[in-house]
């Protein structure tokens, strides 16, 4: 046998005792509500929503199915321009369904939570 399907046989055993070892470890059951259904949290965003204020709803309704608020809440303090820059990016480039009526309300409210006047 030579010395690559000899590290080659090595390699396939030390995966397969992992697999197995991994395969024997119990697996802990989620706890259940009284009604059975499992609730779990993630970090970070646990709220997934905007700040409440005028606008909130607009911000919730079209940037939440794309990213979350962390993503906007992590971006330098853009002044109205440049948050409807990266609103006209977000529709043009990456097709979010902005109409261009719903453009000037939803800088308005990003830059009074998110950004500088």
């Amino acid at each position: 046998m030579t010395i690559s399907k000899t590290v080659a046989a090595l390699t396939a055993v030390a995966a397969l005792t992992a697999l197995a070892a991994f395969a024997a470890t119990p697996s802990k059951k989620m706890p259940a509500n009284s009604s059975g259904v499992v609730s779990i949290s993630l970090p970070g965003d646990l709220g997934f929503a905007f700040k409440p204020g005028p606008g909130s709803n607009l911000a919730n309704s079209l940037c939440l199915s794309c990213h979350s608020e962390a993503y906007v809440a992590t971006q330098p303090p853009f002044n109205k321009a440049a948050w409807t820059a990266e609103i006209v990016k977000m529709r043009n480039v990456y097709g979010a369904k902005i109409s261009d009526d719903q453009v000037a309300p939803l800088a308005d409210y990003l830059t009074s939570n998110y950004g500088t006047p």
